[in-house]
């Protein structure tokens, strides 16, 4: 059954578990949609194949090198549900405040409950920051997502991917090879790109979402620019028009466009990217009038979400409530109600105060989530065919029971660390991110212009 009829189902038999919706849809117990069958499978049965998995990214091309998860002890691909659980409960009850567990919106359900914080990649970071006397901390996201806790975390800490293999197919459209030529070839374009003019402003600004790597966070913060989040985007643009003529946006062309279009932005002057061609597939005279130099990149989750949808959506369900994430195209952000963060979302929801038909337009799992949450609404997914994070979905309790009974036994597995020579540029582009702050009352919503 999809994540949509479960929505409509009574409110008090909404099950959070889009992994059950998954296992009924391919039992047979239903005869509506997933995008692969292959979700019903363990991830580890994935580990050891070239790809992001089955999901949203799998027909995405994954850089040559990406981690590879080694292969997971045959007692946890063998454990059931129910025995992950308790070893999980048990293993963390052991460990105490020796180690945190971060667990993304997107995170599948079996894995979220066992969360110590549960939020979006910049609260999690942030978490992980607030918490300078865990051991370890475990984070159940995506690769760059661990990268930036480590950065923001003690040295003395380790923070653990319970999968390797769960990256990010958005995060790997910008590569620090491709950024770097890309920064030479504006550099013929523009001259001297540390050179500010008669108003006092350089050449170009790299801006960078929080979705990437940290040797892009390195490059940003080596070029005077800043990282941004989907929540404060508005803002971080703001400041580097401050500094700069122009703005060079990565790796997700859609918050770019969406964001910088809400500011006034003209589309002519929003070029993009694509790091295959010269000049991005621009002209020198496009480039020179640009503003927003926009990078050839997107999240597949995101891009399945359609005008259509929205038109559907609003013909079934007279005076619905369409919200989207802004990683969405720009006409799917233009024709709904409302665009924001993960975390807009959420607090919009619990913010309406009366029973409310809401279609999101965002990741299966946390909508799934918030419908079960909120009985008092009618919530369900732009999207009818089930189709979660490929890279998200890779993170298994079975992972997660791995992670922690090997902090028990002292052991420390997955640890992701970033390079020195990395960190401290990195840090430097997310110190100017937190000091961006949006003026007092401001909502930041790229749908509309404000």
């Amino acid at each position: 059954m999809s994540a949509v009829n479960i929505a409509l189902r009574p409110r008090d038999e909404i099950d959070p578990s889009v992994d059950h919706v998954i296992q009924s849809l391919v039992s047979g117990g239903s005869a509506d949609a997933t995008c692969t069958t292959d979700l019903a499978a363990s991830p580890w049965t994935f580990d050891v194949s070239e790809g992001y998995g089955p999901g949203a990214s799998m027909g995405d091309v994954i850089p040559t090198g990406s981690p590879r998860q080694g292969s997971l002890p045959q007692e946890y691909r063998d454990a059931d549900p129910a025995d992950l659980d308790h070893r999980i409960r048990a293993a963390k009850q052991m460990l105490g405040d020796r180690v945190v567990v971060l667990g993304h919106f997107y995170q599948r359900e079996e894995v979220v409950r066992h969360a110590d914080y549960v939020g979006d990649s910049f609260q999690l970071a942030t978490a992980a920051k607030a918490h300078p006397d865990a051991e370890a901390i475990v984070f159940c996201g995506v690769h760059f997502m661990a990268e930036t806790a480590d950065l923001l975390s003690g040295a003395d800490q380790a923070v653990i991917l319970p999968n390797l293999a769960a990256g990010c197919s958005m995060a790997d459209m910008a590569d620090i090879d491709q950024v770097e030529e890309c920064w030479e070839q504006l550099a013929e374009i523009y001259g001297d790109m540390d050179a500010a003019d008669a108003d006092g402003l350089v050449p170009v600004i790299p801006v960078t979402y929080m979705n990437s790597s940290a040797a892009i966070k390195g490059f940003v913060g080596r070029h005077g620019g800043i990282v941004c989040t989907s929540s404060n985007a508005r803002t971080v643009l703001e400041w580097a028009f401050e500094r700069g003529r122009r703005v060079l946006f990565f790796p997700d062309q859609h918050l770019g466009r969406n964001t910088a279009k809400a500011m006034g932005v003209p589309l002519a002057q929003m070029p993009m990217w694509n790091p295959n061609r010269p000049l991005g597939g621009s002209n020198a005279d496009e480039l020179a009038d640009a503003r927003v130099i926009l990078w050839h990149g997107f999240c597949s989750v995101h891009r399945r979400f359609s005008v259509a949808q929205i038109d559907k959506a609003r013909a079934e369900h007279p005076g619905v409530r369409v919200i989207v994430h802004p990683e969405c195209p720009m006409d799917v952000v233009d024709a709904a109600d409302e665009a924001g963060s993960t975390d807009y979302i959420r607090k919009a929801i619990e913010a309406a105060t009366e029973p409310t038909t809401f279609a999101i337009g965002t990741e299966v799992n946390l909508v799934q989530r918030l419908a079960a949450q909120h009985p008092q609404h009618e919530i369900f997914c732009l999207d009818p065919v089930v189709c979660p994070c490929s890279t998200m979905y890779r993170i298994h309790p079975g992972y997660l029971a791995w992670t922690l009974e090997s902090l028990v036994a002292g052991e420390v597995v997955n640890r992701i660390t970033v390079p020195g020579d990395v960190a401290d540029p990195a840090r430097i582009a997310l110190e100017r991110m937190l000091a961006a702050k949006p003026p007092a009352g401001r909502v930041e919503t790229p749908g509309s212009a404000q």
